[in-house]
């Protein structure tokens, strides 16, 4: 089990790899070293519920697979038989294999929701009963997953893009490289992606319809609060509801590792701080959970008793408090990064 897809398929496949710091990383580790936190909102009418929040970045597995200096090739094709031989090729050389699926066309786990940019980790396949073998961190036990229906995970056009059977091939590196260097850097594209507001992983608004708003980063995380005042004005009393309810959805379930993300940040401050006796990721990691409190704080009060306006009332005076908490963890982590740079020299 996992909190998250990505990181959660990448902390398996390194100790498959037989990888780590004296240790099989975490998952939060592994989180962090994507280099990946972030922030995008969108709201959007034609979405349901009308709202969409993510507190990653797109590139998080590749980044993750680079800064630890794996050689990685990323494939995708519209074909496929020639997407299912390219899994079947690997597994053939005993190698697990990564890909993207979407979650509404997977058997196992039951969902109406669709997305499509979800990892798993196919492990093998069985011709005669045509099912392949997947691993899954929503799932305790290996999955049996019909040829067809990862076909069609494999296939989709779901939001927020097509899966167009999207492949990671993989080479480990023999060592990996040490850890100063490795989690400065990723803390360092934390930071710059907050700082400068990636939204890469959603549509660019210059696609998006008329009266859409779509905001990153720290930027962006300010634009929500702001919007979050306006919803009762902009969203009928039905869709303001489901908007409220579905934050529990986007911050904690949704492989957000809980407090959308920050939770998987604040453990790899403090595995690093652990790591490395560098004293300011602990303040770091601190800042972070703060943060993923905050966060889970927003969650909660989507969910709460009372009407409508009252659950809308409690969601705003939360909002308002976020902008402040992300600015905190976000400097903190910028020490920290300067700290392991320091340390780390010769």
């Amino acid at each position: 089990m996992a909190g998250h897809c990505g990181s959660g398929a990448l902390r398996d496949l390194l100790e498959w790899a037989g990888l780590g710091w004296s240790e099989p990383p975490s998952e939060g580790l592994v989180f962090g070293l994507g280099g990946g936190l972030g922030f995008t909102y969108l709201r959007l009418a034609d979405l349901s519920p009308p709202i969409y929040l993510v507190g990653r970045s797109s590139e998080l597995e590749l980044d993750l697979l680079t800064r630890l200096g794996a050689e990685v090739d990323l494939r995708d094709t519209d074909d496929p038989v020639l997407g299912w031989e390219w899994v079947r090729q690997e597994l053939q050389q005993g190698r697990p294999v990564m890909v993207w699926a979407d979650i509404g066309e997977l058997p196992y786990l039951n969902v109406r929701l669709r997305m499509s940019r979800h990892d798993i980790v196919v492990i093998g396949y069985d011709d005669d009963a045509e099912v392949a073998h997947v691993v899954d961190n929503d799932r305790t036990e290996v999955q049996e997953v019909p040829y067809a229906a990862l076909a069609r995970a494999r296939s989709s056009r779901a939001f927020p893009v097509p899966t167009r059977h999207t492949t990671y091939f993989v080479r480990w590196p023999r060592t990996l490289p040490e850890l100063h260097s490795a989690a400065a850097s990723a803390l360092r594209s934390s930071v710059q992606q907050l700082q400068g507001g990636d939204a890469s992983i959603i549509p660019g608004a210059a696609v998006l319809p008329a009266g859409a708003v779509t905001a990153a980063g720290l930027t962006g995380v300010s634009v929500f609060a702001e919007d979050v005042e306006r919803w009762p004005d902009l969203l009928p009393e039905a869709e303001l509801d489901v908007a409220l309810r579905s934050l529990t959805a986007f911050v904690e379930k949704a492989g957000t590792g809980g407090g959308l993300f920050r939770r998987l940040q604040s453990q790899f401050c403090f595995d690093v701080a652990r790591h490395t006796d560098v004293a300011e990721l602990t303040h770091a990691g601190t800042a972070v959970l703060r943060s993923a409190d905050g966060w889970s704080a927003l969650a909660a009060a989507g969910r709460s008793q009372g009407t409508t306006i009252d659950r809308w009332r409690s969601v705003a005076e939360v909002a308002a408090t976020l902008p402040a908490q992300e600015e905190s963890a976000v400097s903190t982590m910028e020490v920290a990064a300067a700290a392991l740079e320091l340390q780390g020299k010769p």
